[in-house]
């Protein structure tokens, strides 16, 4: 039977990619027959469950390492206590691996991936790339201020760890056609979409007033893009009412913001599980990213039979839309446009389901069995290659 490792930060986060992972690995283990093991290691046992159900045939190693230990000390000393936490780190993945002796290691590609690449043993390892290769470890991620020495120090390691990752990793495997590009000096890369295994309670009726955003309230996800869009839109159409599905660091600047503008009807809801039941009750899906992998949210979307309107960030949002038919895609960053595309889908039924029907075919495209379809293939191609070597 071939042994697959996931290597991961946590499973207690309510991330898209922590559901997409576990997702493929319950089916790897479950329909596939593969032996799974996830590694993950910042999860403290008694403290932080999985968010995100994981089959009993996948096992699962936490290592615990304590990295939130390190902010309990001032300059210089945090940097110390961290730079022995990630040796502690390294060691145990390192003796984690050797105990498995799996046949494939599967780890992120801002996760440590450059190390984990490098740890001798026969395992074939690939790297996802879940998110666009230009805003891994990228200082344009964070709102941060960083001094001029520091931001080139981030530069520069960031430069290294992505060609190191390149040089060393067995498979790079993206969700996009534009992120493959951008990979083009590793060693292979295999483009394999995300999918959604989500239960539908029922199509949308489109009827109801509502548009919907779901997402992490980080900068990423470019919801104050959004709700700049909705001070438009609520002068055409205040009786309508934008649902915001999510939590994060970003929550009390978008309530200012959303009270600053006088914004009676849009609300912010914290993560649920039941997100089915909110996509059926909606008409519209907005999705403001300033980057994405490829965004599962809009795959869900679809299956409800939402109309999306997108921006056209790298990467995702294109792949998944086409435009005209079941969405539309807005050029990066033009709100007004944004806005006007929410009120013509507002105002006209027809075009609501006209484009419904379409988003409800398109979708298919990413059904589960045929995306892990793929991800079996790549794997007996890659195992087999290595016993022929």
């Amino acid at each position: 039977m071939v042994k697959i490792l996931y290597i991961v930060r946590s499973l207690a986060l309510d991330g898209g990619v922590e559901r997409i992972i576990t997702e493929k690995m319950n089916y790897l283990a479950n329909r596939l027959g593969y032996d799974v093991s996830v590694i993950t290691c910042f999860q403290i046992n008694e403290l932080q469950k999985n968010t995100f159900y994981l089959s009993e045939k996948v096992k699962q190693i936490n290592l615990q390492i304590p990295f939130h230990t390190q902010y309990k000390y001032k300059y210089p000393k945090r940097l110390w206590i961290k730079w022995e936490l990630n040796k502690q780190l390294k060691k145990t993945i390192q003796q984690t691996i050797q105990k498995f002796n799996p046949d494939i290691i599967i780890a992120l590609s801002y996760f440590y991936a450059d190390f984990i690449c490098s740890i001798p043993c026969h395992a074939v390892k690939i790297i996802e790339s879940h998110e666009a290769r230009d805003h891994t470890l990228s200082t344009r991620n964070h709102t941060e201020k960083y001094s001029l020495l520091k931001y080139f120090y981030l530069k520069l390691y960031r430069l290294i760890y992505l060609r190191r990752t390149e040089r060393l990793a067995d498979v790079i495997v993206t969700l996009t056609k534009g992120d493959a590009k951008l990979w083009k000096k590793a060693r292979r890369v295999e483009i394999i979409p995300n999918f959604s295994t989500m239960k539908i309670l029922g199509i949308s009726t489109l009827r109801e007033k509502r548009v919907i955003a779901v997402g992490r309230l980080v900068w990423q996800k470019g919801f104050d893009r959004l709700v700049k869009a909705w001070t438009i839109v609520n002068k055409k159409h205040p009786d309508w009412q934008l649902a915001i599905f999510g939590s994060g660091p970003m929550e009390d600047d978008l309530r200012k913001q959303i009270h600053q503008a006088n914004l009676q009807n849009v609300k912010i809801h914290p993560f649920t599980h039941d997100i089915s039941q909110e996509y059926y009750k909606s008409s519209i899906y907005a999705l403001s990213s300033h980057f994405e992998g490829l965004p599962l949210v809009l795959i869900e979307a679809m299956r409800h039979g939402l109309p999306c309107v997108a921006f056209n960030c790298k990467f995702g949002a294109s792949d998944v839309i086409i435009n005209n038919q079941c969405g539309f895609i807005i050029d990066d960053g033009d709100i007004d446009t944004f806005a006007i595309r929410i009120c013509q889908l507002i105002e006209s039924d027809e075009l609501r389901k006209k484009i419904s029907i379409g988003a409800l075919k398109h979708s298919k495209s990413y059904d589960v069995e045929r995306v892990m379809e793929t991800w079996n293939f790549l794997f007996k191609e890659l195992c087999r290659n290595r016993k022929q070597n």
